[in-house]
């Protein structure tokens, strides 16, 4: 079975620790959702997956075609190459680059540049409204748009795993509706497998196959969406820490 694994993660900032024996996987083809109010270690986790953040114990394996790799003991631009991408809270563009620029510069190594021209024609036909601004500076693009043009870089690098922090920040509640359901479409489309971090549970909870709520840096529940889905109210409970 290829998956992304985390095995009794603790993880934190010094004396800080901010994760404490976090186990959760995301199996082939699966979009799940990371749950949680902000401060509860969600970024700290997909950090730690990325190879930001060095756990203090436990570890995250990469099991894909018969090999195993932990992540974990990578850096970030290996676990890149290993076909994790991320798309980071806040976006994160070259604000002076163009949208084709930023694409191309994200595409140009690693995985993505034996299929630079084909990602690119893929990206641009997943979202029409950056093949129009293909020749517009990146700062200049809404909020909605720019987030469109993270998950687009993130496609260029030719990923197994997409790895994405928290699409719903600053942007508008009818935009946020929009940028999570184009997340639900390109797994879909592609069958791509995704983790994703969202602090807005109902609509992050729709478009999952399975979530795990994460609160002050535990696991304390975790829905499957196609055994038994999830009501409002317990959703609500869990989120609060009280389920």
């Amino acid at each position: 079975m290829n998956r992304l694994v985390v095995e009794g993660l603790h993880a934190g900032y010094g004396a800080v620790t901010v994760l404490r024996d976090v186990n959760l996987e995301v199996r082939e083809g699966e979009l799940v959702a990371l749950l949680g109010m902000n401060g509860n270690g969600k970024s700290t986790l997909l950090n730690c997956i990325m190879g930001f953040v060095r756990p203090t114990s436990g570890r995250v394996l990469l099991e894909w075609e018969g090999e195993t790799i932990e992540l974990s003991r990578s850096a970030a631009h290996e676990t890149t190459r290993r076909g994790v991408a991320y798309v980071p809270e806040g976006r994160r563009l070259a604000p002076n680059l163009t949208v084709e620029e930023n694409l191309m510069l994200a595409g140009g190594s690693g995985r993505g540049k034996a299929k630079l021209k084909e990602n690119l024609g893929f990206c641009y036909e997943m979202f029409p409204i950056l093949d129009e601004r293909r020749r517009q500076l990146s700062s200049t693009l809404s909020g909605g748009q720019q987030q469109m043009l993270a998950i687009a870089r993130a496609l260029m690098t030719s990923p197994r795993i997409m790895v994405v922090d928290e699409p719903s920040v600053g942007l508008a509640p009818i935009v946020v509706e929009q940028v999570i359901s184009t997340i639900r479409t390109l797994q879909e489309t592609t069958n791509m497998t995704i983790l994703m971090a969202e602090q807005s549970f109902f609509q992050a909870i729709e478009v999952a196959s399975r979530a795990y709520v994460l609160s002050h840096g535990r696991i304390i529940h975790t829905f499957d969406q196609k055994v038994d889905p999830a009501s409002s109210e317990e959703i609500r409970s869990a989120m609060m820490g009280i389920a």
